[in-house]
């Protein structure tokens, strides 16, 4: 089922989210929803509070972007990136922070040059409740650190400058008003 996704402005994306506990009804089903969601809205990652659930999940599909001659050397890596970390915890970070073009299926028609740390150690529980330490670089890293600010409450227009915010707050404006158009199911604040 294709779930709507909850635009800027509303302010489930702005809560700390808490763990999912083992007996959870129906993860698996909210899991596939997810997914066709995330599918559907042609993205690459989403996270629990994007369908307005306060919950520590998120999901990735990094597959999209092995078509990108510009990661045609992570070709076998991105193809194989279909992910869920469930309770997950960032638990070292390291490397140059890098800066890249990003976009968020939350804030539409807006993407920046977010500096992120290049390489990231991350425990969380699968799908199927089985524990796991990884350690992700690459595009990989970044793709879940974004995913992993959503349930921290954080988007990346917060890590823009002052400056690059003030500039961009009209445009976010419009979103949380819901003056804009897009081609997934889209939840805008009430106002």
């Amino acid at each position: 089922m294709i779930l709507p996704i909850y635009a800027y402005g509303e302010p489930i994306l702005r809560k700390k989210t808490t763990d999912i506990d083992k007996d959870f009804p129906e993860l698996d089903n909210l899991i596939t929803n997810m997914f066709e969601t995330m599918y559907k809205a042609n993205g690459i990652g989403l996270a629990a509070p994007q369908i307005g659930l306060n919950k520590r999940l998120f999901i990735i599909d990094a597959a999209p972007l092995a078509e990108d001659e510009e990661y045609s050397d992570l070709k076998n890596e991105l193809l194989n990136c279909k992910k869920v970390f469930i309770n997950p915890k960032i638990i070292h970070t390291e490397g140059e922070p890098w800066k890249f073009n990003e976009g968020c299926l939350s804030i539409p028609d807006i993407r920046e040059d977010i500096a992120r740390p290049e390489k990231i150690t991350i425990e969380y529980y699968d799908e199927n409740w089985e524990f796991h330490t990884e350690t992700f670089g690459d595009i990989r890293a970044r793709i879940i650190q974004h995913e992993y600010d959503h349930i921290e409450g954080i988007l990346f227009t917060d890590l823009l400058s002052p400056l690059k915010k003030k500039l961009l707050k009209s445009k976010l404006t419009q979103i949380s008003k819901g003056k804009i158009k897009v081609d997934y199911r889209i939840k805008f604040p009430s106002n």
